[in-house]
């Protein structure tokens, strides 16, 4: 038995942050449906085709969902919601600021209509303050939560790669709704869990505020790490890169009389202690790179490894698809979709004895007939609303 089996989690989701922590929790094995528009469908589901013709977004948020298209807004939605929130343990949104109270379907209200229901919303910036109606895409928070000012060159910002916003908010609505829960289970009563994407990601920048707090931020820095030195990118001889990490003064040691063979550089007042290396940086990656530009990077990464010292190579995304590690742990699945078998990586939270569901990606609307069908609704009505456009 999974460890959510028999929970049932209903939710108005789109783009990115509820689908992963929706995602989640199917993955652990929880009835996930998933209400889209007819006709249309989540919006991520149009964001490319890079996926053997699916959304890359899509195929990552959304196996091991049923797809129930419902037009929310038709005046018989109303009757099909009902049934649905009296059969779910959670419900979780991200639509715009302010929809699901036009909806009748805000936290006071489910929770008063349903009192083990955990409700989970989803926002860009909270359901109070200045910003509560302001739309929020990932960029956008990351703007806002001062990331963008500590991330990419001294000459230019840059936004992370990936959708780091989004990702924290669903992170963090997976684990409320996981908690919520558990007080259940103790209390028997449900609970509304928030998130804003601005919070979620403001808690990953909390390093920055204390550090700022001494009156400098944290600088750009590229692939260097802004308050650590040495930390980042070194070529060798052979015009290849490798990355490494000091974390301690132990490390620094070995890295100089091990890696370097330059014991002198221990004490050498520039490079004593991190603080002092990271006011001498250029000083200290001229020394660095005095040595490996005479080695090839096969020899660098061969004395990093004996000396202990954190290193990597960058690859590319296809060169991870591929990491060695990944498959000699075994963490890729094949998933089931209407373009044939896609890969997907296991969760990384591993359980003892605990499989992940890894179930298809849904078709648009695959399971609208079976779910009204399993809620009583008879197959002439369910008709009579598909021709009327309401599923």
């Amino acid at each position: 038995m999974r460890p959510l089996e028999g929970v049932t989690v209903l939710s108005l989701e789109q783009a990115v942050a509820a689908p992963f922590a929706t995602r989640q929790l199917a993955d652990l094995g929880a009835r996930v449906i998933k209400i889209e528009r007819p006709g249309v469908g989540d919006f991520a589901r149009g964001y490319d085709a890079a996926a053997g013709g699916l959304s890359s977004h899509f195929v990552w948020l959304n196996r091991s969902k049923e797809s129930l298209t419902l037009d929310v807004k038709h005046p018989d939605a109303g009757v099909v919601l009902r049934r649905l929130l009296d059969e779910a343990d959670v419900f979780v949104e991200n639509l715009a600021p302010g929809a699901t109270g036009r909806l009748g379907l805000s936290a006071a209200e489910l929770r008063a209509a349903h009192p083990r229901l955990v409700v989970c919303e989803i926002s860009g910036y909270g359901s109070t303050g200045p910003y509560r109606d302001r739309k929020a895409y990932d960029l956008l928070v990351q703007a806002e939560a001062g990331v963008l000012s500590i991330t990419g060159t001294p000459d230019e910002p840059a936004k992370v790669g990936i959708s780091v916003a989004d990702i924290a908010a669903g992170m963090y609505a997976y684990s409320g709704v996981l908690t919520a829960l558990l007080m259940r289970a103790r209390t028997g009563e449900g609970t509304v869990v928030e998130v804003s994407m601005l919070e979620a990601l403001g808690e990953w920048m909390s390093y920055p505020v204390y550090y700022a707090s001494a009156g400098t931020p944290p600088a750009r820095s590229g692939a260097r790490h802004a308050v650590i030195a040495p930390y980042g990118p070194f070529a060798g001889g052979d015009g290849d890169v490798v990355y490494l990490g000091i974390q301690n003064e132990r490390e620094w040691r070995a890295f100089c009389e091990q890696v370097l063979r330059r014991p002198e550089l221990v004490e050498d007042p520039r490079f004593s202690a991190n603080a002092l290396r990271l006011a001498n940086r250029p000083a200290l990656d001229a020394e660095i790179e005095a040595v490996f530009g005479g080695l090839d990077t096969p020899e660098i990464v061969e004395r990093l490894e004996k000396a202990r010292i954190a290193n990597a190579r960058m690859r590319t995304v296809q060169q991870f698809a591929e990491h060695p590690q990944l498959a000699a742990r075994g963490r890729w699945r094949d998933v089931e979709s209407s373009v044939g078998p896609l890969p997907a990586a296991l969760p990384p939270a591993t359980i003892a004895d605990v499989e992940p569901v890894m179930g298809p990606i849904p078709e648009l609307g695959a399971h609208t007939d079976a779910i009204l069908g399993g809620l009583g609704f008879d197959p002439a009505t369910i008709a009579g609303w598909r021709a009327a456009g309401m599923v």
